[in-house]
Formats: structure tokens, sequence, C-alpha cells
């Protein structure tokens, strides 16, 4: 019946200090995307990681952020000035979207008061972008996706460095889902492959119900790859991780130009070259190539219908923003704790890697009380459940520990419960006590549905009385919807 050191020190400085930070993060986990996509559907370009430099003009427009200040009703492509202005034009000319553009010198961010700000938008667009996004940046744009917005994020081959800044999109995207401090475990279920692929027209899979595939802007069949890279992708690590194009010669999880998954309640998608979406007119200067137009291949269709797709519009198939429909889903961030003390708000300490306790998985998990004296612990995360989704469960392995030797008195408690964005208790869903005691862990799981198009702090709260350890050690945490 291990007993915790008064001190608490467990976990190393660096790791403290980062569940310091975290508490900051969590709190800008609750600030939700809407529970329905409200026409127009609100898409956000990014121009503020260098996605003009060198060659590259990947802009809708170079009146920003708004590019109606350059022509408020296009016609056509060339009313509005860059490199991607086709794409733009094409979704302003539906009447179905608002689009806007993050200008340079501006940072993403997530629940702020900022008119760009990510809340505000239902899809982010990554067009290539050539510096590596800061901490606070991969931390919004990873909360912005798992409370329900659509990334979409576009690559070029390995070394294409147009600012010489030492970094290509490869790496800056790879960087994004790997050394985050949401959820560094393969959120998305595919890394982005360090190649330079010269040339190639990548084919569609056959797949007649696919809303990328067979949407509203058309059918797909090739896309183009000129001088870009593929994913792999690993199914093992998110199921809802799919190839929708591949590489001449390639299927399965090797060789995916185009692919699609789910991240919370949110999507992705990823291309794999930005030549497809280059519509050979842009700002003066640059050498630029009609990948947008290319009669081998139906880009335009391609870049339209995920366009749609990511920011769950009508029609568009398993909605993923809070829609009419649901996509399945795991919503908690770092849901095992293998990424220390990031997403979850906790008491000092409690997510550990202790040998005096041990993981049902992996390394760490969150210890809650086990000192022997009067104590509070609580572990929490914010979580969005979509209006949609009609199933929503929450399950976690609970392990007690206790040196009490009554069989009839509840001294320490384990309360878990369901709280506002008040901070006011919706629900208590179970309390544990020092009378649960076995040996290993044991799952619990908790029908979280009556919340469905709310956002939730899931709060475990570990209460010690004065003499006897009892420790509640949890792991593997999720919250599946459906």
């Amino acid at each position: 019946m291990p007993q915790r050191p008064r001190s608490r020190h467990r976990l190393t400085t660096a790791l403290a200090i980062l569940g310091l930070l975290v508490t900051g993060a969590a709190v800008e986990t609750s600030t939700a995307i809407p529970a329905a996509a409200a026409t127009p559907h609100r898409i956000l370009f990014d121009n503020a990681h260098a996605e003009t430099a060198g060659n590259a003009d990947w802009i809708i427009s170079t009146s920003q952020p708004d590019p109606l200040g350059e022509d408020s009703s296009p016609s056509s492509e060339t009313d509005w000035t860059g490199a991607i202005s086709s794409w733009g034009v094409a979704l302003q000319k539906t009447g179905d979207y608002s689009l806007k553009t993050l200008p340079s010198g501006s940072s993403l961010t997530y629940g702020g008061s900022g008119a760009q700000d990510l809340a505000n938008f239902d899809t982010l667009v990554l067009p290539e972008p050539n510096t590596l996004f800061t901490t606070a940046e991969k931390t919004a744009i990873m909360n912005f996706v798992q409370n329900g917005g659509g990334l979409f994020m576009i690559s070029d081959h390995t070394g294409a460095d147009r600012n010489n800044d030492g970094e290509d999109a490869v790496e800056i995207l790879n960087d994004l889902m790997t050394n985050n401090s949401v959820d560094s475990t393969d959120p998305f279920g595919f890394s982005i492959d360090s190649l330079s692929i010269s040339s190639d027209y990548p084919s569609a899979i056959s797949d007649s119900t696919n809303p990328v595939l067979h949407g509203s802007f058309g059918t797909v069949t090739k896309s183009l790859i000129a001088s870009g890279t593929t994913a792999t992708l690993k199914p093992a690590d998110n199921s809802s991780v799919k190839g929708l194009l591949y590489r001449t010669g390639y299927s399965g999880n090797t060789g995916a130009f185009f692919a699609t998954s789910t991240f919370g309640s949110g999507r992705v998608a990823f291309w794999g070259d930005s030549s497809p979406i280059d519509d050979d007119t842009g700002q003066s200067g640059n050498t630029l190539y009609d990948g947008w137009n290319d009669t081998g291949a139906t880009n335009a269709a391609l870049a339209l219908n995920a366009t749609e797709w990511l920011a769950g519009a009508s029609g568009s198939g398993d909605g993923g923003g809070g829609g009419t429909t649901c996509t399945a889903a795991q919503l908690l961030g770092n849901n095992g704790f293998e990424s220390g003390s990031t997403t979850w708000s906790a008491s000092s300490g409690v997510i550990t890697n202790s040998s005096s306790q041990s993981a049902r998985s992996g390394s760490y998990y969150a210890w809650l009380d086990g000192y022997g004296s009067a104590h509070t612990d609580t572990l929490a995360q914010s979580v969005t459940i979509p209006s949609a989704c009609t199933t929503a469960t929450l399950s976690f392995y609970l392990h007690v520990d206790t040196a009490e030797t009554t069989t009839s008195t509840a001294y320490d408690t384990l309360k878990v419960q369901v709280l506002n964005s008040s901070g006011t208790v919706l629900g208590t869903l179970a309390t544990y006590s020092n009378l649960n005691a076995a040996s290993g862990y044991t799952q619990r799981s908790f029908s979280l549905a009556s919340y469905a198009g709310q956002t939730v702090t899931l709060k475990f709260t570990g209460t010690e009385g004065s003499t006897l350890q009892t420790s509640f050690v949890i792991d593997d945490t999720a919250l599946n919807v459906s």
C-alpha cells in the first residue's frame, strides 16, 4: 500500500512547470466551436507563416483580412489577386462561405477577442506554411480541431524551404502533430513523409459514398504531384484516418497523397503538394503553374469538396462540427496521460510516472491522494460534446489502494462530476471510497448523452481524511461519441 512522501516532488521540474502552463490551455479548450456551423461557412486562410515566401503566393487575395475589399462580388478568379484566388472565388460565388485571411505578422489564437480568432471560424486552411508555429499557436490549432473545427493542411516536398529559415512545410506540419501541448501521440493517425516526388497523377480510391471524392463540387478522379510528398497512415493510432488518393503503385498505409481524419469532434484533411491549388495567377514576380485547372486532374473539385466537408456543410456527409450528423470519435486529449501534464488541469504531482503505483498502460497515470493526511487533489478537462451525437460514453480505469481497515466507513472519497463553464456541478456520476479498494484496475463507464451540445468539464476530486492513506489511481480515460 504505497504512501506518497509529503513533499510530493515526484515529477521533474520541467514537467511541473509544464503542468502550470497547461492550466491556461485547459481553460482554452472550453471555448467551443458553435454548436452548428451556420451558413455562410466561415473559412480562415493562413498567411501569417510565410505563405508568400519565394515563388509561393498562397493567398486568396491581397486584400487582407477581408478579400471583399479587393472586389466585393468577384466573377472571375482574377478579380482577386493571389495564386489560390481560384479557390477563394469559387467558394465566394456559391454565397455559402465567408472567407478571411490571417495577415502576415499575426498569430493564430483560439478563445481570444480578435476578429481572426479561430473560435470565429469553422475551418482553418494552412496552405504550405513556411515558419514553425509557436507553442501557443499549436495549442490553439489543436484545441480548435478537438472542439469541432476543420483543419486543411497542405504540404510540399521536403526541402521546399522558401524563406531559408531551415524549416519546410513537411517539418512544420509534422512538428504541429508531434510537438504540441494537447496531444502529441499521433493525434491524426498519420505522419508526412520526407520525400520529393517529382511528378505523378495520384488516383482516387473507389468509394462512391465519400463526400470529398463525390461532393457538390464534382467527382474527384486524380490529383497532381509536381514536386510533392505523401503521408504514412497509422490507423492503429487513429482508426478514422483514411487515404483518398494514392501515389501510383501505392495503397493502404503508404503513399497517401490526400488523406482525411478526425480528432475530437473536428476534421482534418492533408494534401501532399501545393501545386494542385496553384492557379497560375498571382502577384507579379512569382513563377507559378496552373495546377488548379490541370487537364489530367480534378484538383478544383478536390479542394472545394474537402473545404465543404471540413466546414461540416450540409450535404457533406458525417458532420464533425456539431451539424445534423455525428462523427464517431474519442474526444479527450492526452487520454492516457502519456504526454504528461498536458491538456488536463490537475493538482501538482497528480499526473506522474512514479514507480510507487503502476500505470495500466504506458508509463504515466493520474494518482490522486495517497498521503495519509488531510488532502484534496483534482483532475479536470473541458470538452465539447457535439449536439448531433446521441451516444457519449465516459470511461476510465480506476484502481483504489488503501491502508484503511474498515469495511463499513468511507473515510476517503473520489467524486466524478460534470461541471458547466462557470464551475457549477451539473451532476455527480459516481463517488468511490476506500471501501472500493481492490487489486488491479476496474473500468468504469457513464453515459454523458444528456450533455450533447454543451461544453462541460469532467472533474475528479479526491478527498483524503486525516490518517491512513487511500490512493485513487486513474488511467486510460476516454469519451467516445457516435
